[in-house]
C-alpha cells in the first residue's frame, strides 16, 4: 500500500470517525485524529478491528468535567502481538502528556502514582488489546491491569459489562453484544468493588497533606466507581451519574437524606471543580460502604419482586 493510499485511507477512517464525535469537546477529538494517525503511521490502520469510545466523554452518559479523560479501546487483529502494542505504548503516553490526559511522572511521588494508575487503569486514557483477548472478555489482557489485582480487587465483569453498555463504536466491527453475552456477573464482583473503592479512598487520604498528588481526584474516582458498579450490579444499565444518584436517592431514610444530598451536590461540584475538601475525603469511605450495601439491597429487592411475578 503506497504512502498516497494510507493517507487517504487515514484521512477517511478519521471522516466517518469525526461524524460520531459532536458530543465530545475539542482536547478529546484533537486526541482521537492524533491517536488515528499514530497508529496508522507506526502500525498500519488496517492492524485495527475496532476502536471504542466508553466512560465520561461517550454520548450516552456524557459527563465532560476538568477530571474526565477520554477513554478508548482499541482491538487490534491477532496478527498484532504483545511486543508490538508495548513498542507503540510510549507515544500513546506522550499524547496522553501533550492533550493534558496524564501528568508527566518527573518526581518518585508521582511515579508511584504513576505505577497505581496503571495497575488499576485509572486516569489511562487508551487501552489496546487483541481480538483474541476480547473476544475471551479476559479483563487483564484487555486493559492491561496487573492480573493479581484483577483476580482478587477488580470487579472485572461489572466493569466490562458496563463499558460494553457505555460506549460509541467509532470505527470497525461491532462485537460488544457478542462479548458481553457471554459475562455473567456474580456476588463477590460487588465484594471485590467495595475492597478497590475502599483501598483508593484510604490511600487518598492517606496522600492528602501532599497538595502536589492531587488526592481529591482518586477520591472521586472511587466514589464514581462504586455509584457505577452498585448500579449496574441492580439494575444492569449505565446511566449518568446524576440519574444514578437519583436512583439511590430514593431509598435514603429520611433521616438520612439530607446528609446523603449534601454529600452528592459535593461530589459533583468537585468533579467539576477538584480542590482539597478535607471534610468530604473523611467521608467518602463511609459513604462508598452504603453505595455498595444499597446496590446490595436494590438487586434483592428487584430479585424477590421478579421472582414474585413469575409466580
Amino acid at each position: 500500500m503506497t504512502n498516497r493510499n494510507t493517507t487517504e485511507i487515514t484521512a477517511q477512517i478519521w471522516n466517518d470517525i469525526n461524524s460520531k464525535l459532536n458530543h465530545v469537546n475539542i482536547r478529546s477529538r484533537n486526541y482521537i485524529n492524533d491517536v488515528i494517525t499514530l497508529i496508522s503511521n507506526e502500525m498500519g490502520i488496517d492492524k485495527i478491528l475496532s476502536i471504542i469510545l466508553f466512560g465520561s466523554q461517550n454520548s450516552s452518559a456524557h459527563e465532560d468535567t476538568v477530571i474526565s479523560d477520554c477513554d478508548l479501546l482499541i482491538i487490534f487483529d491477532n496478527s498484532v502481538t504483545n511486543r508490538n502494542i508495548r513498542n507503540v505504548e510510549k507515544y500513546f503516553m506522550s499524547l496522553e502528556i501533550k492533550h493534558q490526559f496524564r501528568e508527566f511522572n518527573y518526581t518518585l511521588p508521582k511515579k508511584i502514582l504513576g505505577v497505581v494508575q496503571q495497575t488499576t487503569g485509572m486516569f489511562i486514557s487508551h487501552f489496546m488489546t487483541q481480538k483474541k483477548y476480547w473476544q475471551k472478555a479476559e479483563f487483564h489482557k484487555i486493559f492491561h491491569v496487573n492480573e493479581v489485582f484483577t483476580v482478587f480487587f477488580a470487579p472485572s465483569r461489572i466493569v466490562l459489562s458496563s463499558v460494553i453498555d457505555n460506549s460509541t463504536l467509532l470505527y470497525g466491527e461491532d462485537s460488544r453484544d457478542e462479548v458481553k453475552n457471554q459475562i455473567k456477573i456474580p456476588f463477590y464482583d460487588m465484594i471485590k468493588s467495595i475492597l478497590m473503592n475502599l483501598i483508593i479512598a484510604i490511600f487518598s487520604i492517606v496522600i492528602t497533606p501532599f497538595s502536589s498528588l492531587n488526592s481529591i481526584k482518586y477520591e472521586l474516582e472511587a466514589v464514581k466507581w462504586a455509584l457505577r458498579a452498585s448500579n449496574y450490579y441492580s439494575y444492569e444499565d449505565s446511566k449518568s451519574l446524576e440519574k444514578i444518584i437519583k436512583r439511590f436517592m430514593l431509598f435514603e431514610r429520611p433521616r438520612f437524606k439530607k446528609r446523603a444530598e449534601k454529600f452528592y451536590s459535593e461530589f459533583l461540584q468537585l468533579r467539576k471543580n477538584p480542590e482539597r475538601d478535607l471534610s468530604f475525603i473523611l467521608r467518602v469511605p463511609f459513604r462508598i460502604l452504603k453505595i455498595h450495601v444499597k446496590g446490595l439491597l436494590f438487586k434483592s429487592i428487584r430479585e424477590k419482586k421478579s421472582s414474585k411475578n413469575k409466580q
